[in-house]
């Protein structure tokens, strides 16, 4: 490695994550604290996380709307766990009887750890009193209406790493703001919003100070942003295990129903929000039967934490079987077949690697560069892309870029790339020719009419080993990306074609440009095929160079 490679891996690594850090070792670590938050109704949630978590909760509808923002600067790990609380008071007597003897309303230590049943998250498990609730309480897990393709939030206003409060809206109350108060009356709300199903929508803005409320943090207008889509309902870990190896890892949340503890599926980025892992908890029937004449107490305490991936959860350590398999993938963003290959975060050689073991969609780091693995092309070969864009990049100046970008690699892995075949003059597709499908509700995710009569010659444009030449590195094109969205691909889902921090990315194929702009294709920040400008450079998005490399087979 040269010393400048190791300069701007040191500077890589000194970055600081926008969350509250702690110095370890000459690393950074997420420091575990609390953010807590009041639902009325006599519902209580006790966040511990870093980052912002999200708290949308309603007592007249119940709608209560749980998810977690990343708002700082690098991913990180999520994880959150329920407990819940119920007391009963009947007309007439003085004190409040818990459903679960021994329990406290104020003694949050005390409440019932949440606990489904292996096979079914709806129903809880006859585990440590958590089936006692069933009688009384449905919690609605996940997010999902027909032909919608996910829900809005408002992105938090509050960004001061050293604040512990929520972004608590409607009749939901941050602890902290409603002083601890469990009395189903104290204020606490920290966010604008009434708590509503969909009350955020696309284009809404708010200008926090303007309407005589000023919410903790920056005084400024940010605008509605999307949670990402869940790919699966929320599931166990057992579910999980019977899945496919290359659908284990994804925008979904995943419990384990032995702990309670529900684990997001993937690395959360910046300037996401995770899909809900609640969406209502609803009371039901029952609870007018015991409660026929006076009162209850019902409260959901959310524990939960977000750590950066060089780090562990705080009871990581004694993980075994479907759930370490679990967190390495979460790092890893795949399940290896053979788990000799190094964490995603290690930085190591090429001889240190074992291609022909990894899934698609692996991230992997070697000599200074994390990239991600697209697929094995047989006879040792495989290839890989840089798994973050080069940003400020127009696609006028990509080959340029491809160029400038390989010459500064390590020998040792320049050693191992191929000579790739792509024609001198890369065929266009039309916009207009194209006729898309859809995926979850998002348009333009792939064509249905991806053939050389309606789409010409753009379309048989797939990168191949050259037979000779020198090695080098390309720009994905408009075919590539097609072949690899099938299902058992890397593309199978817009997570799995989207550059690291929401970031676009542009494709070597040159659209047709139908006004006074040249345009071509590029893959946008939400995973569609779109066609901007190409003189289009913006710090979001530009060149994602790709790599055909080969390694002998064991």
């Amino acid at each position: 490695m040269t010393p400048e490679k190791k300069k701007q891996r040191r500077l890589r690594n000194l970055a600081l994550l926008s969350l509250l850090l702690l110095a370890v070792g000459g690393t950074f670590a997420f420091q575990a604290f609390n953010q807590r938050v009041i639902n009325d109704r006599l519902n209580e949630v006790d966040i511990n996380v870093g980052g912002r978590v999200h708290d949308y909760y309603n007592r007249d509808t119940e709608n209560k709307d749980v998810f977690v923002e990343n708002y700082g600067e690098r991913p990180i790990m999520a994880r959150i766990r329920l407990s819940e609380f119920l007391e009963t008071r009947q007309t007439g007597e003085t004190d409040f009887t818990p459903l679960v003897s021994g329990s406290q309303r104020d003694q949050l230590d005390s409440w019932t750890t949440w606990i489904p049943s292996p096979d079914d998250i709806n129903v809880r498990a006859n585990i440590g009193n958590s089936n006692a609730f069933n009688r009384y309480s449905r919690l609605t897990f996940g997010w999902s209406r027909q032909g919608e393709y996910a829900p809005w939030y408002m992105p938090t206003f509050n960004h001061d790493n050293l604040d512990l409060m929520t972004a608590a809206a409607g009749h939901a109350r941050d602890y902290i703001a409603g002083g601890g108060a469990t009395d189903a009356v104290t204020d606490g709300a920290t966010h604008p919003g009434a708590g509503t199903d969909a009350y955020w929508s696309e284009n809404d803005d708010y200008e926090n100070g303007s309407q005589g409320t000023t919410w903790p943090g920056v005084i400024a207008t940010h605008t509605a942003a999307q949670n990402l889509q869940e790919q699966r309902a929320p599931m166990t870990l057992q579910q999980w295990q019977t899945i496919p190896n290359n659908q284990k890892i994804g925008d979904f949340w995943v419990i384990d129903h032995e702990t309670g503890w529900a684990y997001w599926a993937s690395l959360l980025e910046p300037s996401q929000a995770t899909s809900y892992l609640l969406d209502a908890a609803e009371m039901l029937a029952a609870i007018e039967d015991t409660v026929f004449n006076g009162s209850y107490y019902y409260g959901i305490h959310v524990d939960s934490e977000l750590i950066s991936p060089g780090e562990e959860f705080t009871d990581e350590a004694a993980a075994s079987g479907n759930l370490a398999d679990l967190l390495v993938g979460i790092r890893n963003n795949a399940i290896d077949e053979d788990w000799g290959n190094p964490p995603s975060t290690e930085d190591v050689q090429p001889d240190e690697l074992n291609f022909g073991a990894m899934n698609p969609g692996r991230i992997f780091t070697m000599s200074g560069e994390e990239y991600r693995y697209l697929e094995d092309m047989d006879n040792g070969n495989h290839m890989i892309i840089k798994n973050d864009s080069i940003r400020n990049v127009s696609w006028e100046d990509q080959n340029d870029e491809l160029v400038s970008w390989y010459a500064g690699l390590d020998d040792e892995v320049k050693a191992i790339v191929r000579p790739v075949s792509i024609p001198s003059t890369v065929p266009s597709i039309s916009n207009d020719s194209v006729q898309w499908t859809t995926f979850n509700g998002m348009n333009r995710w792939l064509p249905s009419n991806f053939n050389e009569l309606t789409l010409g010659a753009g379309v048989n444009d797939v990168t191949e080993v050259a037979s000779s030449g020198a090695g080098r590195a390309f720009a994905l094109s408009f075919a590539d990306v097609v072949r690899l969205s099938d299902k058992d691909r890397v593309f199978s889902t817009p997570a799995g074609r989207k550059s690291p921090n929401d970031s676009w990315w542009w494709l070597r194929t040159p659209g047709v440009t139908q006004g006074p702009y040249p345009v071509a294709w590029a893959v946008h920040m939400a995973g569609a095929l779109v066609d901007p400008r190409r003189e289009d450079f913006r710090d979001n998005g530009g060149v994602r160079p790709a790599l055909i490399i080969h390694q002998t087979p064991n």
